[in-house]
């Protein structure tokens, strides 16, 4: 029997949560899986890069799917640790001492240089394996050798893009924010978004994932700045809307600062409006967080979707998905194309 092919849509926590989820359904499924991941992170380390280095792709929410797909083995899981670590500022001048056949000699580091400060290991590591490769594609994939990925791990485009977003203040005043970073803090109420260029090259790979897959997966994750820059590549687009596959999304617990004022039905009704064409099978929800279901289930129904209420959300009460809980309810859904 041939393996499920699972693609995952989406970036940052909420894509690695659906992975961790995705892990645990393979204990009881054989999943093939692919990550596509969002570029246009410009936040932190990897908006550093973009700046400072010129980087092709910003490595962040790449690296964190990446670990999030590493294998269990304990070489695996400390190069998966190794590369989510992250360095600290100096927070007192640090003496080095360096001990040579001659004197001892001691320096004196200096806190204006630590350039290192704020960045991950795995965000330079996968910085360095571009530019040696010149195939982000190829550095993925190695890099994924390296903490022994349950899946693969592919940019959506094979360049960072821009994410900007008109947003409505509660005054009534309207402004163009740029950058996913601003348009995920943004103050007020977000009315459009889209990528800076328009139509970025899709990536091959990842087209071939989407063309070949039984499930495509949408969610968690922030929804303007993470699910719905992956309908806005008008190629990846179309691979979607023409794939066999069958399409499920996973709904957030509560709403992202970029969408307060959405309802959980909002947010279904987003998919409809950035691609009108797009047919969805499966809508999945915890049961607690989704709110009054009849709008949800309505919502649903507009995209061709049944709703599947489970509790998929961590016990002590936060929003987070339980990875465990989520990839049970996983299982039958994904298995029902068996």
């Amino acid at each position: 029997m041939t393996a499920i092919r699972v693609v995952a849509f989406g970036g940052g926590h909420g894509l690695s949560a659906s992975l961790r989820a995705l892990r645990h359904s393979a204990r009881d499924l054989d999943l093939e899986i692919t990550a596509i991941v969002t570029v246009g992170d410009d936040g932190g380390s990897s908006g550093r890069l973009r700046v400072e280095r010129d980087a092709l792709l910003p490595p962040g929410d790449l690296r964190q799917a990446l670990a999030a797909l590493a294998a269990d083995h304990p070489t695996h899981r400390l190069t998966a640790t190794l590369m989510q670590h992250r360095f600290e500022a100096m927070t007192a001048p640090a003496r080095e001492s360096v001990a040579g056949r001659g004197p001892r000699i001691e320096r004196r580091a200096d806190r204006s240089k630590d350039t290192l400060a704020g960045h991950t290991v795995g965000n330079l590591l996968l910085l360095g394996l571009i530019e040696m490769l010149g195939d982000p594609v190829a550095a993925l994939d190695h890099a994924a050798e390296m903490v022994g990925a349950q899946g693969r791990v592919l940019p959506m485009a094979l360049h960072a893009v821009g994410i900007e977003a008109d947003v409505v203040h509660a005054d009534g005043s309207r402004e163009t924010v740029r950058g996913q970073h601003s348009v995920a803090v943004a103050e007020g109420r977000v009315e459009a978004v889209r990528l800076d260029p328009a139509d970025p090259p899709a990536c091959p790979e990842a087209i071939t994932a989407v063309r070949e897959a039984d499930w495509l997966i949408f969610g968690p994750g922030s929804w303007y700045t993470s699910v719905l820059p992956h309908l806005l590549v008008p190629r990846l687009a179309e691979a979607i809307v023409a794939s066999p596959a069958r399409r499920l999304v996973t709904l957030n617990l509560s709403p992202d600062k970029e969408t307060i004022g959405l309802s959980t039905a909002d947010h279904l009704a987003a998919l409809h409006w950035y691609l009108s064409s797009l047919r969805v099978d499966t809508v999945l929800a915890d049961v607690k967080w989704a709110g009054e279901p009849e709008p949800v289930r309505a919502a649903a129904q507009e995209l061709g979707a049944e709703l599947v209420l489970v509790p998929v959300a961590v016990a002590d009460g936060s929003p987070r998905h339980d990875p465990e809980a989520l990839g049970a309810a996983l299982v039958p859904v994904l298995g029902a194309t068996r």
